[in-house]
């Protein structure tokens, strides 16, 4: 329970100069409703519960009774899954032969329900027989399962590869009324789109057994959950988003490490040296400064000494576990997780020796068992700190907990708003505290906290017209049931690679239009639902396989001499095998990391279309992208330890982006304002690295998912232009959304720089971790004038 005010955590010398800004959000009153005609066995249950349903939920109890599909987008634990649970229940109690299909992103949430569904029947003395089926199912219960169990939880992976077998599931799909889809703000990109047409053959073999089931949608707040609904089902939906449930107040601290402002080195690190709460021995006080000061990593730019963004995350952990504020720490990946864990324990042993057991790391890849106890322990606050990834960002119960650590925007203002709703009891204050890495998004928030807490949420993407992915879709369609002419159109696919598929004897066309599989495999195996590129490589360690990736991320993340990190643990890659897609590593425990570094051409292949915004045009359309990774260096924190040459061919696809030119007159404008030969080129370079940094704000995106280029001269446009591409072939759908808010993106390019404190760029600013041109050539100044000067065109 939190027993002290957020000023203490705001005057701590520690802390207090790097908070930029506190936002209180108040409680929030319940809000109830009420269901005529009530189930008398719900009605039962409910008070037996002493539940008192809120209004969302009585509203999603109407609209699911009244046969309309809905998406609920209500806030973190606001009781989205009873919102649902309990009309299909309902349902299915007076329909004995009525199935439902459960549908969740992750094994651990699975499971999770599970338990939640086991115990309601229970409760109501029903007998579903609900069971999960994925790969941990027992092959000795799945025919039981198939047969007898009226709700069946699964994951996307495992339906993809068991519609193929539909006939075995006859009873259930000729029965199936209900198909719940969790966490559907998780389906966006590649992998919501390959969900997309997954769910489109699950409806086709539902119809075939003479079922039209009904959606159900539980998702995050989204800026269009609508649009993600029907992109996903191709249904119509109703919106359930009022949220009537209660919270306390909460304080959400923006926190940022680097910050500028004066400081006596030596003092500040003395004062990071003494423990957090009480007093300790002399001894203890030399051995916790031992500690800090082996941790700090000098920055070679300047005299100052700054700690590591990881070990101040670890500070303000500590901080609050030993003020007995139970606490989740969510971390950017599993090392970190780890790792911040590991020290908290150490420090402990100096601060609180009974408390080290109150430490614990929960991620992806843990036994279920230990997770479940894990989630047990902080319900019962056997465990006061616990480091985390985003897998309990999902809706796994875990009770309500009083603080919240979120080291490093996690991507998404959904991710934000899913963790930071982890913390709060219903009465109760509670805290959350985002801390800032050097980035260019995460000093966006930090400069711009109005920004942060009044944007609107992302809108999450769903391309549906990727010809590639398209293709394995119906190919592993037809494969499932055999497909009518009519019923091409519901794949997007083009003439062209129709008759592709024809010619190559994969699709066989009767005389009657009817087109079947025409080979013996499973094609549902030779498609990844995570991944675009049916050409998978396998990464090896000693015969083992340790994990599988894409080209693209061959060519990133996994070419000779690259480091490769796998759970933690550094590997060098030895051999790279084209031929048969094998990447041969070794283990080896490096203190630096790889970068590869590219040169890429562009071709203009078709103009789809042009935007103008007054005086200001982009133009969008399909590109040819050739990457060529020729070079990688070896680096130790900002420090290059040496450069070395990349063997491998070009990578050549077809994708979609958006391009716009820049007048020619501004160069000599540049150049006599400046006098510096490379400030025009350098403005281009640091004008899309700017814009691609902020495509995240916007856009429902990863950084990695686009590329860019920018040149003096292009000879499709023959003007200096600026390119943002999908970094997928056959595209994805994001600069198609870009378009829509390329305005608000050229704001928010204006403000990054605007606030930045740099003189020649930096990584909060123009700088790209992900440059293949070494952040070569750049120019704040030029960056900031041809900001000017465009967001001028737009607004005349």
């Amino acid at each position: 329970m939190i027993d002290f005010s957020v000023d203490n955590f705001k005057e701590d010398i520690r802390f207090r100069k790097k908070i930029v800004h506190v936002e209180t959000i108040p409680c929030r009153i319940a809000e109830y409703g009420k269901v005529d005609n009530l189930n008398p066995m719900i009605e039962k249950y409910l008070n037996n519960k002493k539940i008192k349903l809120y209004k969302h939920q009585t509203d999603a109890y109407y609209k699911i009774r009244n046969k309309k599909n809905i998406i609920i987008t209500t806030s973190t634990a606001s009781g989205k899954t009873l919102a649902f649970n309990l009309p299909i229940l309902d349902d299915l109690s007076n329909d004995e032969k009525g199935t439902a299909l459960y549908i969740y992103p992750a094994k651990a949430l699975t499971n999770d329900q599970l338990n939640v569904l086991k115990n309601l029947e229970e409760d109501l003395n029903l007998d579903i027989k609900a069971q999960r089926y994925d790969g941990d199912t027992p092959k000795c219960s799945k025919y039981s399962i198939r047969q007898n169990s009226r709700i069946v939880l699964t994951n996307p992976y495992k339906l993809h590869h068991t519609l193929s077998w539909h006939h075995q599931w006859k009873k259930f799909y000729s029965n199936l009324k209900y198909i719940v889809i969790d966490e559907a703000h998780y389906y966006k990109g590649i992998f919501g789109s390959n969900v997309a047409y997954l769910i489109r053959r699950l409806k086709r073999i539902a119809k075939f057994y003479g079922s039209n089931p009904q959606f159900i949608l539980s998702s995050a707040t989204l800026a269009n959950p609508l649009e993600l609904a029907f992109k996903l089902t191709g249904e119509d939906f109703e919106l359930v988003d009022e949220d009537s449930s209660p919270h306390g107040e909460k304080d959400f601290i923006l926190y940022n490490p680097f910050i500028k402002h004066q400081k006596n080195n030596k003092e500040s690190l003395e004062n990071k040296s003494f423990p957090i709460n009480g007093d300790s021995s002399s001894a203890n006080k030399k051995s916790s400064l031992k500690n800090q000061k082996s941790s700090l990593r000098y920055n070679n730019s300047s005299d100052t000494i700054s700690i590591s963004i990881h070990q101040e995350t670890e500070l303000i952990f500590i901080y609050l576990i030993l003020k007995d504020i139970q606490t989740l720490c969510f971390t950017v990946s599993r090392k970190m997780a780890e790792l911040i864990s590991r020290w908290a324990k150490q420090d402990m042993l100096n601060y609180r020796r009974r408390l080290v057991n109150s430490i614990i790391t929960y991620r992806a890849g843990y036994l279920v068992d230990e997770r479940r106890e894990i989630e047990n322990g902080l319900k019962t606050r056997k465990y006061v700190g616990v480091t985390c990834t985003n897998a309990l960002e999902l809706g796994i119960n875990i009770g309500s907990i009083d603080a919240v650590i979120i080291s490093g925007y996690p991507g998404t203002m959904i991710s934000v708003w899913q963790q930071a709703g982890r913390a709060g009891r219903e009465n109760q204050k509670s805290l959350v505290i985002l801390v800032a890495f050097e980035n260019q998004l995460d000093q966006y928030f930090m400069n711009n906290p109005e920004f942060f807490f009044d944007k609107v949420y992302e809108n999450a993407i769903v391309d549906l017209n990727n010809q590639i992915l398209n293709k394995f879709h119906l190919l592993s369609a037809v494969s499932e049931l055999s497909l009518k002419e009519e019923e091409l159109s519901e794949f997007n696919l083009n003439q062209n690679e129709i008759n592709s598929l024809i010619n190559d004897g994969a699709l066989i066309r009767n005389v009657h239009g009817v087109y079947s599989y025409g080979y013996n495999d499973d094609p549902s195996f030779n498609h990844s639902l995570n991944q675009l590129s049916s050409e998978i490589f396998m990464v090896m360690n000693n015969g083992k396989l340790l994990e599988t990736m894409e080209t693209s991320q061959v060519y990133r993340e996994a070419h000779q001499g690259a480091v490769l990190i796998n759970k933690g643990e550094t590997y060098i890659v030895n051999e790279v095998n084209l031929k048969d897609n094998i990447i041969n590593v070794s283990k080896h425990t490096v203190e630096y990391h790889t970068m590869a570094l590219k040169n890429v051409k562009i071709k203009i292949i078709e103009k789809i279309k042009k935007v103008k915004l007054n005086n200001f045009t982009i133009h969008f359309g399909r590109l040819e992208v050739l990457e060529d990774f020729f070079k990688y260096k070896k680096v130790h924190f900002s420090k290059t330890l040496g450069i070395f040459p990349i063997d491998l061919p070009p990578l050549k696809f077809k994708t979609n982006g958006l391009w716009f030119t820049i007048d020619e007159e501004l160069k000599d404008e540049l150049e006599k304002k400046y006098d510096e030969k490379d400030v025009f080129s350098g403005g281009l370079h640091g004008l899309e690295h700017s814009l691609i940094a902020l495509y995240p704000l916007h856009v429902m995106c990863d950084r990695f998912d686009i590329g860019g280029l920018s040149t003096n001269y292009h000879e499709d446009t023959q003007e200096p232009t600026i390119f943002i591409y999908d970094a997928y072939e056959g595209g994805i759908g994001i600069n198609e959304k870009a378009i829509e808010v390329f305005e608000e993106l050229i704001n928010s390019a204006s403000k990054l720089l605007e606030n930045c404190d740099c003189e020649d760029g930096c990584p909060a600013c123009i700088y790209s971790p992900k440059c293949g041109n070494d952040n070569k050539p750049l120019h704040k100044q030029g960056t900031t004038f041809l900001l000017d000067y465009i967001k001028k065109e737009i607004i005349i």
